[in-house]
């Protein structure tokens, strides 16, 4: 008999099935970029993006598919229903464009701060600070809902694509205690550090410039030394042996650092691939006969993950309704109708339908059912 635990693992061959990362500057082509390698990767319909927040870097981007999601309220329902209805409405959906983090975690803050008040209503707050008893708490709570929505969303089989914004920053190094400038994100590195650390790729976006020094004579005084942008480009820097540029890959075998276009972006991640697939031991084919594999085996793992969670979802709101609309009809009804309900909580493991704050809703709708 074999052990119980430990499976070997097996290269994913297609792209998006990474948690990909861009950061960069405002209006350096991040959005741009990212439309067009969803587009070129899974089609019109198989990608959109949340335009978060106060974010509208959407606008000035034709045929976009995106959604607005101004507060948590908006993006936790547009998420539920892409969950829920996975296999209808959404059935050809494969990314969610996270544009930006940043704007996402400003969102979730005041979530933070409302769940907080609902489970502490003696020591009510208004600051994420506070929240939860403080000392970071309130960060960790959001963090803590943001991820849980995404692998939500992962387990049915819907990527992610995070975008955020740049700023440089001096830091210090913990070895020896010296300063140095980073082009890093310009959110807390309590959130960027909880998503960077979940990420298969981050790219960081910059302009590169050539500037050649040129010494003008001074009449007065020493000659003063000027420098000159002889030439610049945008590129995507993915590794950065000098710790300059926060960038991440988990591929070993990733270019450095390419051109800030869209074919560049898309081919790097793919040599990548290549190269770490063709590494594994036991190669079962083709790249392309292992993603038709791969294409199969998520399929069915998406079926059961959609069925999972219609199981033990619960929506508080409509099972308070739900609730009041069985106990108003319960103690009327025929026992062959009491026998029937009883099966359904032995199905959903229930004890109980006074406290229903925890009973999956689709249990609750099927009681009501049947008490109709």
């Amino acid at each position: 008999m074999g052990r119980k635990f430990g499976k070997k693992n097996v290269i994913k061959v297609n792209p998006v099935e990474y948690n990909l990362g861009l950061i960069g500057e405002s209006g350096i082509g991040k959005t741009t970029l990212a439309k067009e390698t969803c587009e070129k990767l899974v089609g019109e319909e198989g990608y959109m993006i949340l335009n978060i927040g106060k974010e509208d870097g959407i606008d000035a981007i034709p045929n976009a598919i995106y959604e607005n999601v101004p507060d948590w309220t908006t993006f936790d329902e547009l998420t539920d229903d892409i969950i829920e209805n996975r296999n209808t409405d959404y059935k050809d959906l494969k990314v969610l464009v996270y544009d930006t983090f940043d704007e996402l975690v400003k969102i979730t803050e005041p979530e933070v701060i409302r769940l907080h008040n609902k489970e502490y209503p003696d020591k009510r707050t208004k600051s994420i600070k506070a929240a939860f008893g403080g000392f970071m708490a309130g960060e960790d709570k959001a963090i803590e809902i943001i991820l849980e929505k995404m692998w939500a969303l992962k387990a049915v089989g819907i990527s992610m694509f995070i975008l955020g914004h740049t700023k440089k920053r001096t830091m210090t190094d913990v070895v020896t205690g010296l300063e140095y400038d980073m082009l890093t994100t310009n959110m807390s590195h309590r959130y960027f550090n909880a998503i960077k650390t979940k990420l298969h790729v981050l790219g960081v976006a910059s302009v590169n410039r050539d500037i050649e020094k040129t010494v003008v004579k001074q009449k007065v005084g020493a000659d003063k030394v000027v420098g000159n942008i002889v030439s610049e480009s945008r590129i995507i820097t993915f590794r950065d042996d000098n710790f300059n540029i926060d960038s991440k890959s988990r591929f070993s075998d990733i270019t450095p650092s390419i051109a800030l276009d869209t074919d560049s972006f898309i081919g790097a991640i793919e040599d990548a691939i290549k190269a770490a697939f063709k590494q594994q031991k036991e190669n079962s084919g083709s790249l392309e006969e292992a993603k038709k594999q791969q294409e199969q085996q998520k399929e069915e793992q998406i079926d059961k993950a959609v069925e999972e969670n219609k199981k033990t979802k619960v929506n508080v709101s409509e099972n308070e309704k739900l609730a009041e609309e069985i106990k108003s009809k319960f103690t009327t009804a025929e026992n062959e109708v009491k026998v029937k309900i009883k099966s359904v909580m032995e199905e959903y493991n229930i004890t109980s339908l006074k406290e229903t704050s925890e009973t999956p809703t689709e249990a609750l709708r099927k009681i009501a059912d049947l008490l109709k």
